[in-house]
């Protein structure tokens, strides 16, 4: 079930720009990372950048994205309105590993007023590395 993660997009808007920073940063030194903004902290609007995301992550399948914004749920409800794109909103490693394995998410969505970049790095690290486990959950997302 293992596929190479190919490419890693990445976006925020100003309220988690610092910590997308950060990420890309770390991401950048073991993957491809592709950064969609924003570019400052100047006020902006999420749903410019997770739609920018969404649209990237479905034309590449090989492709993961890290979508950030203040607390992480604004940013996860505008991704999963696009049809193929499962963004997973998460507060802890558990979240983070359990997305991949049992929902496949594509998109790990992340608050920068609630995580900490330490936590969110290893919360990154365990979305990238985890596999989707199938079976039941396959059932499961054949639902959908």
């Amino acid at each position: 079930m293992s596929t190479a993660i190919k490419k890693i997009f990445i976006a925020s808007d100003h309220a988690a720009f610092n910590e997308k920073e950060e990420l890309r940063k770390f991401l950048s030194k073991n993957y491809d990372v592709i950064d969609l903004g924003t570019k400052s902290l100047e006020s902006t609007h999420y749903p410019i950048y997770a739609k920018a995301l969404a649209e990237e992550v479905l034309k590449h399948s090989d492709a993961y994205g890290v979508l950030l914004c203040g607390s992480g749920i604004g940013a996860s409800i505008v991704a999963n309105r696009y049809k193929g794109i499962r963004a997973a909103l998460c507060r802890d490693e558990y979240d983070a590993e359990m997305s991949r394995k049992h929902n496949n998410a594509n998109v790990i969505c992340l608050g920068g007023r609630v995580t900490p970049v330490p936590k969110m790095k290893t919360m990154v690290e365990l979305f990238l590395k985890s596999e989707f486990e199938g079976g039941r959950h396959q059932v499961r997302l054949d639902m959908f």
